[in-house]
């Protein structure tokens, strides 16, 4: 039988006959969908994405033999696909494998929906079907073996700002957004003579392992922040889920739960806005990759307030929504891919590693 004209067809990868029904019944319930093929482990997966070409994989990550991430690393280094992982275990080993699969080139996380029965059912599920839907028109590039990776050149750093010294650095991220963290952060000093705030756009559940993941991978500590905690040089704070992050002019955090912006809670929003009204020129914001336009108004509105701003550039976002339209807007003085924009921050961070703010 032919597809219909623009369908979006989906090879899911998952060892267990339950989720692949599970997961068969909740796409197939969307127009538009289509399932060209289902894969046991990672040796068929392989196979499958070759010969089906899907527009999306769906990856489960524990299975047998190639794992999710093994599976994820072989695709995107022979027939790159737009890959999002789907797990329902929040074990440590897991989590870890998930946020490798990202590294590796996957396009999204999603948590696994539970069957029907369940009161979270409807809402995991939308989540995951938008969220198929979206990445089935993400451009993905060939990942290099990690043999090959290896001769790449760290990108030189921007030239800094004319800005007087730094007392915060605040991040927000969405879709693709854990590797780009991940390859920020590594540019930052060590320790890094001012506090990080982050707002990261990730299912509920996932937080501590990003902040495992990142702690483990790019050199900086990353932990949850805490509602009312005074954010403190050497370590970058994660918005809890469910919450408004936000700092005040005395450095204490807020987390608190109001209301969602751009549906959003935590959004980059509700930080940015924040950090421009009490640090202005002290600060700096960066927005990297990620679907909407969550922060693109707040990033101005830091620049405007005499803060230092910088975007993820197009070619290296899964998804160029929230920076391209904070680039639109004038909102970034300076744009470039994570290495670049870490390096620049390391930069302008030079002078207080041997002084270090009061």
């Amino acid at each position: 039988m032919s597809q219909p004209p623009h369908s979006i067809t989906v090879l899911v990868v998952d060892d267990s006959g339950v989720s692949r029904d599970l997961l068969t019944r909740i796409l197939h319930s969307e127009p538009g969908i289509q399932i060209c093929g289902y894969a046991r482990d990672g040796h068929e997966a392989l196979v499958l994405a070759a010969e089906k070409k899907p527009d999306v994989i769906t990856m489960d990550i524990h299975m047998p033999g190639l794992d999710g991430f093994e599976t994820t690393r072989q695709i995107m280094e022979t027939q790159p696909r737009p890959i999002v992982i789907v797990s329902a275990s929040f074990n440590a080993g897991d989590v870890a494998k998930m946020f490798r699969a990202l590294e590796a080139g996957a396009v999204a996380a999603v948590e696994k929906p539970p069957g029907p029965g369940d009161p979270a059912h409807a809402a995991l599920a939308r989540r995951f079907v938008e969220t198929v839907k979206a990445m089935a028109g993400v451009r993905v590039i060939r990942r290099w073996p990690r043999a090959r990776s290896g001769a790449q050149r760290p990108a030189p750093a921007l030239p800094p700002p004319t800005a007087g010294p730094l007392r915060l650095v605040a991040i927000g991220a969405s879709t693709g957004g854990p590797p780009a963290l991940h390859r920020l952060l590594a540019g930052f000093p060590q320790p890094c003579p001012v506090p990080v705030l982050i707002v990261q756009h990730i299912s509920a559940g996932f937080i501590q392992g990003l902040a495992e993941w990142l702690t483990a991978t790019s050199g900086m500590p990353v932990r949850i922040a805490q509602h009312r905690e005074l954010a403190a040089p050497g370590t970058a704070l994660l918005a809890p889920d469910g919450c408004q992050m936000g700092i005040g002019a005395d450095g204490l955090i807020t987390c608190a739960p109001e209301p969602a912006e751009h549906g959003l809670r935590p959004a980059v929003s509700f930080l940015f806005r924040t950090v421009a009204r009490n640090f202005g020129p002290r600060a700096a914001g960066v927005l990297l990759t990620g679907m909407g336009r969550d922060g693109a108004d707040e990033l101005k509105l830091m620049r405007d307030a005499g803060a230092v701003t910088l975007a993820q550039d197009q070619e290296s976002s899964v998804i160029h929504g929230m920076p391209g339209e904070a680039i639109r807007l004038g909102a970034a003085m300076h744009i470039g891919p994570p290495e670049r924009l870490g390096a620049m921050i390391h930069t302008l961070l030079t002078p207080l590693v041997s002084h270090p703010a009061p």
